[in-house]
């Protein structure tokens, strides 16, 4: 199966065009709004937490927000979510709007984007089968790494083009044609996942997402396998430092940001021509590469050397698509909703303190050393992780408890 024969799929074809007007959007208000801050306040501080702001309503929304893909059709959800986001960024373009309310009104965008996800997320099951599910989501994710490899320098473009209000008003733009796509482009015969009285119910409560997955073992195991990435993100944070104590410079530092992500893409091209057994037996040992292969960073060694060993590690990283493929396929479709807004959140969660947490100490150690104890400790979870997997994938299917 490849990415042509996935994208012959009607729906598929829509979901991906706008999944990639989705990504644009989202980036582009965070440019936007970080850049109008700094012009505004010329605090590099500010801005940089401006930015940081937009990605904390992943961890609120995933719990919060997600379930509304169960209890609604799919379909709907993507719709009127991207139309809300149109019309919260329109907002932001208003001349004179006071900081505090545009930064508001981002993290009410990025609120909204929770259900989204989960939204379409849950719908691929229902399109794609099989190996073809885990070259779809593939897909999405090969999609959203160039965005962010891209996105930059393209959102910084364009609002020096057009302006903040010009930039945003794009935005609002892309989230329209997003919900215009996914309207005429996806099937309208899929009813609300879970629309029963106990399933209103449940969506109300908070904890119904966690509830499914901790009772779910290859759902719980999965999950522990993807915010593994809690321990080989850390070197996102700690690049330019690392550059620095290399001696390398402010390009090298580039080299370092960009290599997980050029990584994740060839990892995910060669994944996806191995047959979808070998991709599965190969879930738990690349959990571990992904982190092992970071350790020789402690040992200083030429910056060149650290580049290929951290695009090593994105390359191995790209076991994701599995994880992510294997995770939607066993929950359950009137849950589904639920379990990825869980996923969502602890990825968010694992990400966010992995990347504290090695700052922190980054201040009182050298940055290397710190990547390469972080990495060694992640290297001995996830072979833990990768037991565990390999006995439930062994054993007979989990009933949801």
């Amino acid at each position: 199966m490849t990415y042509r024969e996935v994208l012959a799929v009607r729906e598929i074809r829509w979901l991906w065009l706008a999944h990639v007007l989705s990504v644009a959007g989202d980036q582009l208000a965070r440019v936007a709004l970080t850049v109008l801050v700094y012009d505004r306040t010329a605090s590099a501080g500010l801005s940089a937490l401006t930015y940081a702001v937009s990605y904390v309503p992943d961890l609120v929304g995933g719990a919060l927000l997600a379930g509304i893909a169960d209890r609604y059709s799919r379909r709907t959800v993507m719709v009127v979510t991207d139309l809300a986001r149109a019309a919260l960024v329109a907002c932001m373009a208003v001349p004179g709007l006071h900081l505090g309310v545009q930064v508001a009104l981002l993290i009410g965008v990025q609120l909204l984007a929770a259900p989204f996800s989960a939204a379409r997320q849950a719908t691929l099951p229902t399109i794609l089968r099989g190996d073809a599910l885990t070259v779809g989501i593939g897909l999405m994710s090969i999609t959203y790494q160039i965005a962010l490899v891209l996105g930059f320098g393209a959102g910084a473009s364009i609002v020096a083009l057009l302006g903040h209000q010009g930039a945003l008003l794009t935005d609002a733009v892309t989230f329209v044609a997003s919900a215009l796509i996914i309207r005429w482009g996806l099937a309208e015969h899929r009813p609300a996942a879970d629309n029963t009285t106990a399933g209103r119910r449940r969506g109300h409560s908070v904890i119904a997402g966690w509830r499914l997955v901790l009772g779910h073992r290859r759902l719980r195991i999965l999950l522990v396998i993807a915010c593994l990435s809690g321990f080989y993100v850390v070197p996102e944070g700690l690049a330019v430092p690392t550059a620095d104590e290399l001696g390398a410079g402010t390009s090298a530092a580039g080299w370092l940001l960009a290599a997980n992500p050029i990584g994740t893409v060839l990892g995910m091209a060669v994944l996806k021509r191995l047959p979808p057994d070998r991709r599965l037996a190969l879930l738990g040992p690349l959990a571990v590469l992904s982190s092992l292969v970071l350790v020789p960073t402690g040992w200083q060694p030429p910056v060149l050397v650290v580049v290929l060993l951290w695009t090593a590690s994105g390359a191995a990283s790209a076991h994701d698509i599995v994880t992510q493929a294997t995770f939607v396929a066993e929950a359950p479709d009137e849950q589904r909703g639920h379990a990825v807004g869980v996923a969502i959140a602890s990825l968010r969660s694992a990400q966010g303190a992995g990347i504290i947490v090695g700052g922190l100490a980054a201040q009182a150690s050298s940055p290397s050393l710190v990547i390469a104890v972080v990495a060694a400790i992640g290297s001995v979870v996830a072979v833990g992780a990768w037991a565990a997997w390999s006995r439930a994938a062994a054993s007979e299917p989990d009933t949801v408890g």
